[in-house]
């Protein structure tokens, strides 16, 4: 976060959440393929753990996290009033990706500088892709990770994972209860 655009505060932490849709977490990871790195965006649902957006590419500049952030947009279409939180990093204090916010009504949440924690549900994220699909493998090229990481987050993450904070449902499943059982939804 080595840059001179404006951060902005911190809407998630004292945040108690009640649904989907109130509250995206973004962050970025870089994955090790076998001659180079791949860098991938993601944005979850903190109420239920569901990856809504991803991006991967060969770089870091700001399409990437535009990328993600279309990709959630597109396929959640949340109310106004969304807090979409991230890291200080430039790829989110852009004009670009504040104005795509703006456009749709979401408010810009950053965490404090070296405070990974700040961001604790995609990091989670991250230990959890990590473990289970990028390090037991040798990824050769962009597509053979990009087809893997699809068939994981669409296919086992978001479907089929089971996460204790989601008293041992998948999101998806979580979900289908949020909508089944709140009479706002």
């Amino acid at each position: 976060s080595n840059h001179d655009r404006p951060v902005y505060p911190n809407l998630a932490g004292g945040m108690v959440l009640t649904g989907i849709d109130q509250l995206w977490v973004a962050d970025i990871t870089y994955i090790r393929l076998a001659l180079e790195f791949v860098y991938l965006a993601v944005i979850l649902d903190a109420y239920s753990r569901k990856v809504v957006g991803w991006a991967l590419a060969d770089h870091l500049r700001t399409e990437l996290a535009t990328g993600a952030l279309q990709m959630a947009l597109t396929s959640r279409r949340p109310a106004p009033g969304l807090i979409c939180h991230s890291d200080r990093g430039s790829q989110y204090t852009s004009s670009t990706y504040g104005e795509i916010l703006d456009r749709h009504g979401a408010q810009q949440s950053t965490g404090r500088p070296g405070t990974c924690w700040d961001n604790a549900v995609a990091e989670s994220f991250f230990a959890t892709l990590k473990k289970e699909l990028i390090y037991p493998h040798v990824w050769p090229t962009r597509r053979s990770v990009r087809a893997a990481i699809f068939s994981f987050i669409e296919g086992w993450y978001n479907r089929s994972r089971l996460h204790s904070t989601l008293l041992y449902a998948s999101p998806a499943m979580y979900e289908e209860d949020y909508y089944r059982l709140s009479p706002a939804a």
